[in-house]
Formats: C-alpha cells, sequence, structure tokens
C-alpha cells in the first residue's frame, strides 16, 4: 500500500527551448560590406526560427546535476521541466527505473564558418554597350528563391541535433540563421552600381550560409528512483561527427562585375 503514496509523472511534451547557464559570447564575425541586409526591403516575411533559452525548473535542474554525461538536447530539458515526481517518506525500500529512451544528449562545435555566397539566387544585367553616359545597376530580385540548408549526413533523430547545432551557431556568429530561408520576387535594394559605356555590367545575388562542423553526444537515459532519491543515468555513450549548412536570413551577398563582352 505504501507504493501508493508515491505519484510521480512524465509529460512528453517536445518543443524548441534549450537550456543553458549563460549566452555564450559571439565569435568576431565581419559581415563583409558586399552583403547587404534586406529586412525591411524582402517582399517574403520569413519566420523568425529564435529558438528560446529554457531555465530549468529546480527539479530538473537537480536531476540534471545527477547526470555523469552533460545534457543540453532542448527537447529533453522540456521533458524533464514537465516531469512531476511527488516521492513520499514512507517509501522506504521504493525503486523504480524508467526508461526515457536513446536521445541525443548535447552537441560541442568544434569548427563554425560562414560562405558568404552559399547559393546563387538572382542576375540583375546592364548593357551599356553603346550607350553615351555611365549607366546604373541596381539590385533587384527577378523570382521568389527558396533555399534549404541541412545536416551533411544521415543522423539520428536530427531534428533535436538541427537545434542544437543552429543555438550553437547562433551563439558564435550572431547572425539570424533557419534551416530555410526565402528572399521575395520584386525585393530591391537601393545600392549603386555604375557600368561604364562600352561594358556590360552584372550583378549577382547570393544567399550566405553558416558551415557548423562538431560532435553530438548520444546516450539511453533512465529516470533512477530509490526511496525518497532520484537521478539521471545515462548509459551506452556513443559520439558522432557532424556537419550542416544554415542559411543566413534575410540577407544578400552582392558581387558586381563588368566586361566589353
Amino acid at each position: 500500500m505504501k507504493r501508493k503514496f508515491i505519484m510521480f509523472g512524465l509529460i512528453l511534451f517536445f518543443s524548441l527551448p534549450h537550456y543553458t547557464e549563460a549566452k555564450e559570447a559571439p565569435t568576431s564575425i565581419k559581415v563583409p560590406a558586399s552583403v547587404a541586409d534586406i529586412s525591411k526591403e524582402n517582399t517574403y516575411p520569413n519566420s523568425a526560427q529564435d529558438l528560446p533559452y529554457l531555465q530549468p525548473s529546480s527539479l530538473a535542474k537537480d536531476m540534471l546535476k545527477t547526470s555523469r554525461v552533460p545534457i543540453a538536447n532542448p527537447d529533453l530539458i522540456r521533458l524533464l521541466n514537465e516531469s512531476v515526481i511527488h516521492p513520499s517518506k514512507l517509501a522506504i525500500g521504493y525503486r523504480a527505473r524508467i526508461f526515457l529512451g536513446e536521445w541525443p544528449l548535447s552537441y560541442e562545435s568544434t569548427k563554425t564558418s560562414v560562405n558568404w555566397e552559399y547559393k546563387q539566387v538572382n542576375s540583375n544585367r546592364v548593357d551599356n554597350r553603346g550607350g553615351q553616359q555611365t549607366a546604373q545597376l541596381r539590385y533587384y530580385q527577378q523570382e521568389h528563391k527558396r533555399v534549404n540548408g541541412g545536416l551533411t549526413a544521415e543522423i539520428p533523430n536530427s531534428e533535436a541535433v538541427k537545434k542544437m547545432m543552429m543555438i550553437a551557431a547562433e551563439q558564435k556568429t550572431d547572425l539570424p540563421l533557419a534551416f530555410q530561408t526565402n528572399i521575395g520576387a520584386g525585393t530591391r535594394k537601393g545600392n549603386v552600381y555604375n557600368v561604364s559605356t562600352s561594358r556590360v555590367g552584372y550583378l549577382t545575388g547570393y544567399v550566405p550560409a553558416v558551415n557548423e562542423r562538431g560532435r553530438v553526444t548520444y546516450g539511453e537515459v533512465y529516470i533512477v528512483l530509490k526511496g525518497s532519491k532520484k537521478r539521471i543515468e545515462v548509459k551506452n555513450v556513443t559520439q558522432q561527427g557532424i556537419g550542416a549548412w544554415i542559411p543566413v536570413q534575410e540577407h544578400v551577398a552582392l558581387r558586381f562585375h563588368s566586361s566589353h563582352m
């Protein structure tokens, strides 16, 4: 009968939070002058994918400290935050072992870089051959373009891994990132590029992307209850290297050149 006094529940509710004690300072990544911010001019309203930084509940924080393997998976943190465990003082000799499944526990970034010309999305042209004066060329998005990023290899529980990788990349670059971004047709920028007489001017637009690389730690997660004590146990820990391309939202890199042809 004593066991009936022990109430605990685990509510599986997956969301997009992240547990962190302090946000890592951004890496010194300078945005080139050739990269234009089009957040105000973009005719397609992209959905921001900023991930909230969730602080663990007192229960979750206490349980995370008992794990010998660091846990930073936002989905698993949410699971622990939504868990309820009511131990009883009468639970002498009570034992329970709850298997939560195999999880990607954390992601460690080893290299973060930016390809400012990741994917070509537009081309503007002015033919000033035979012209009597300098012509002007400006960026004008001809067609709606969608650019997708993604992981560089198949990996278990890829969606959770992508969340952790994007959080790490955002912290290190301070850039607006998403695994999908759009530039709407008709988007324009006022920057002027002069095309001399007898020349053809070309202005090519690219969506930048961050190349994020690192290691994911996996493990089987258990909640262990013994009397009034509770802890997290992680077994069969493995690591796997992974990379990802994550597009930069609301930015376009513009490359201008001219020729006689």
